[in-house]
């Protein structure tokens, strides 16, 4: 990547992983900071969750870093985000929402923000929409083969065929 090139505002591609990646968490008067480090982020209040908050599911949703150096959202249970993800699952084949700088969710009580600086957010070049939706922008090259530079990211595995949803805690322990 050119740093004179990433300076003028010509692109929105940088290295692997630019762009100080990281969730602003809040509840109530709880304000915390996750800096996204790996390819893949758990969150919810089970054990093996990067992020633990009280009151979500074990596993409430996954942030996965992919092979284009985009961070992707999964939820695995209820939670509002800023795209519709059921109509991407059903125009696009993917469950899951991209994250730019400024996307919003929430998981149980706790609201969360997306933010990774602009010059590595894989977004529209030169400002954003100069003169609305359809006015006319020049093109920013193409994103870098992150794969050919030995970059997958994390790899969003298919359910098991037979998988059957897991009982709830309370089933569990037998009370």
């Amino acid at each position: 990547m050119n740093t004179q090139e990433r300076q003028n505002g010509t692109t929105t591609h940088a290295e692997w992983g630019a762009g100080h990646p990281h969730l602003l968490i809040t509840y109530e008067d709880t304000h915390l900071v996750h800096e996204i480090v790996d390819d893949e982020t758990r969150i919810g209040s089970g054990a093996d969750c990067q992020i633990r908050l009280v009151g979500l599911a074990p596993l409430h949703a996954i942030i996965r870093h992919d092979g284009h150096d985009d961070y992707d959202l999964q939820m695995l249970a209820p939670g509002q985000t800023s795209a519709n993800i059921a109509k991407a699952a059903e125009e696009e084949g993917r469950a899951v929402e991209a994250l730019h700088t400024g996307a919003r969710f929430t998981a149980g009580d706790w609201r969360f923000v997306f933010v990774r600086e602009e010059f590595a957010d894989h977004g529209r070049p030169y400002g954003g929409r100069l003169g609305g939706e359809g006015a006319h922008q020049r093109h920013q090259p193409s994103r870098p083969d992150y794969e050919a530079e030995g970059h997958t990211g994390a790899v969003l595995l298919p359910p098991a065929p037979d998988a059957a949803p897991r009982p709830p805690e309370s089933e569990l322990s037998g009370d």
